[in-house]
């Protein structure tokens, strides 16, 4: 490359525009023919691989302490002043090499992609994607700064999930409660937020020529392999083949815990009253349990698991102005994943620890493919990698192979973690169903117009197991509580695509479980550059959309509950 390349990302840390534009400048008038391409395109490759990893690491570095001016400011030079304008100047280069007719054996897919997202490129979209970035850091903010008192401490609200474990149903209810507060004192904040954000993306969509942000963003997933028609039929075949099982569940639980009525606050606790899964005291322990569990699932896990451990990747514990949520992302430079969570020390925190780990292991695993462009399918497969992972690693949580939890308490463990699986569904559908109703509806910019048609896809998908009389508001509140709604549209039914991949991956384990790991690894390692069906088949799964295919995973389930319970 005639200009240079940084030797790392640390050179783009305090990077403006200016500083990087060269770079795209160098690459888009540089000769380009079928004998210099693989070279242009590795140049290429790094170049964004040093870019990508710096604005992941500011990134990172924002979510881990929102109130930090300093980390905000880095961010947002990223995300509002860098980010949109390399999108435009890499469509610029997507376009030379769609225009060279250049195509082998492995970068198929890529091209596919890079002519999709040629066709729904416009300049227009690139200020609005700076403005998306700096309300999603707004709304970032706000939520990190959410918390509430409890027992005269400040707590924020991730903090008393361990309370909805606890035996006393009192304090449970007090602390359901508690935990909605703050996102009803903020509703009308965020529903502005929501508002806001909701104009810049049908500007978007228009601007790319569709007529709603639904549309667009299923084109700009580079959704191939179903339809937002798919989407609806997987709906339905939730409240067909799911719902009723869910149902059963919350049956026996209200029988177990002899109530008259089972309310929200009882979903969470033991149904025998004792006391919450304890998994780690500190952070420290939590690390090493899950390292013995990985080398369980197979020995290369627990080496990656440990080179992060070992460079400082992962930053688990709750705090105060700690960005919601979890994950795992990407450093495209060193071929390295990092990890963010918000763990409290309650049964859940080692299910998202799995969970996000399965995603770093499919960032290992497709790091051994040449070029960037290759290593990230879409999330639909990449939540494969990581809802797999929690059902491959749930037969080692035994304290006596190195896991969490006493013989007992790991079943209790398993338990609740298939339960959930049955619980999932219903909400994955209510989410995608009221993000499509949104985007695709004239009251989609009402406030009050989302919040009761919210309230309607609830009773849809939930049915009426759970008493929620008087608590519309609270009920409310939780698609306030979602993070995808404002930071990552349209983003939830790969969820339940690939819970539903994840549980015929855990399906062949039950029979093999070395051939099915074997079989997950080797789907991982085809990166992006195979279609979403065939990395399905090398995982041993198919693409699942109708109630049959669903019915008989979900009685799967349902039959190792069976199990365990007794």
């Amino acid at each position: 490359m005639s200009t240079l390349l940084p030797e790392s990302p640390e050179a783009f840390k305090d990077a403006t525009w200016p500083d990087i534009v060269s770079y795209y400048d160098e690459l888009e008038r540089r000769p380009l023919s079928h004998e210099n391409v693989e070279t242009w395109l590795a140049d290429w490759s790094r170049l964004e691989s040093i870019l990508s990893e710096a604005a992941a690491l500011a990134s990172f570095a924002y979510t881990c302490d929102t109130a930090d001016e300093a980390r905000e400011k880095a961010h947002l030079r990223f995300s509002m002043q860098i980010s949109p304008r390399a999108q435009e100047r890499r469509t610029h280069l997507q376009r030379r090499l769609v225009e060279l007719g250049y195509v082998r054996p492995g970068l198929e897919m890529v091209v596919r992609r890079f002519q999709n997202q040629l066709t729904l490129f416009s300049e227009a979209n690139v200020p609005l994607f700076a403005e998306q970035a700096r309300l999603t850091a707004e709304w970032s903010k706000t939520m990190g700064a959410l918390s509430v008192e409890w027992e005269g401490e400040r707590k924020t609200p991730a903090q008393l999930l361990p309370f909805l474990e606890h035996p006393d149903r009192a304090l449970r209810e007090r602390a359901f409660r508690l935990r909605a507060k703050p996102y009803l004192e903020q509703r009308d904040k965020l529903a502005s937020m929501f508002d806001q954000l909701y104009d810049v993306r049908q500007k978007i969509a228009r601007n790319a020529g569709l007529a709603n942000y639904r549309d667009y963003a299923h084109r700009e997933k580079n959704r191939f392999d179903y339809t937002p028609d798919d989407c609806l039929r997987f709906h339905a075949a939730v409240e067909e083949a799911v719902t009723p099982a869910m149902q059963r569940r919350l049956a026996r639980r209200k029988q177990k815990m002899g109530l008259a009525k089972l309310r929200p606050w009882d979903l969470l606790v033991d149904t025998g009253n004792r006391d919450a899964l304890k998994p780690f005291t500190d952070v420290d322990s939590f690390v090493a349990h899950a390292d013995d569990v990985f080398g369980r699932v197979d020995p290369d896990f627990q080496g990656y698991f440990r080179s992060m451990v070992g460079a400082g990747l992962l930053d688990l514990e709750n705090r105060p102005g700690k960005a919601p949520g979890a994950y795992s992302q990407s450093l495209n430079f060193r071929r390295m994943p990092l990890i963010f969570q918000n763990a409290v020390g309650v049964d859940d925190d080692v299910r998202t620890l799995h969970h996000e780990s399965g995603h770093a292991f499919h960032s290992f695993e497709a790091a051994k493919l040449p070029i960037l462009f290759q290593r990230h399918p879409g999330s639909e497969m990449a939540e494969v990698a990581s809802m797999s992972m929690e059902l491959l690693a749930a037969p080692f949580l035994d304290r006596s192979e190195g896991g969490y939890y006493s013989t007992a308490d790991a079943v209790r463990s398993r338990v609740d973690l298939l339960e959930r699986i049955i619980q999932f569904f219903p909400h994955c559908a209510s989410v995608d169903a009221h993000q499509q109703w949104i985007y695709t509806n004239a009251e989609g910019r009402n406030g009050a117009a989302r919040d009761a048609r919210w309230l309607e896809l609830r009773r849809r998908f939930e049915g009426a197991a759970v008493d929620w009389t008087g608590l519309d508001s609270e009920r409310i509140a939780r698609w306030y509580q979602q993070p995808h709604f404002f930071s990552s549209p349209f983003y939830y039914i790969e969820y339940g695509i690939a819970q539903l991949g994840a549980l015929q991956v855990w399906r062949n384990s039950l029979r093999d479980h070395a051939e099915a790991v074997r079989s997950y690894k080797a789907a991982l390692a085809l990166g992006a550059t195979r279609p979403l069906p065939d990395l399905f088949q090398a995982a041993g799964a198919r693409l699942v959309f109708d109630a049959r295919g669903m019915r008989e995973l979900i009685e799967l389930v349902e039959e190792e509950l069976s199990r365990l319970d007794s």
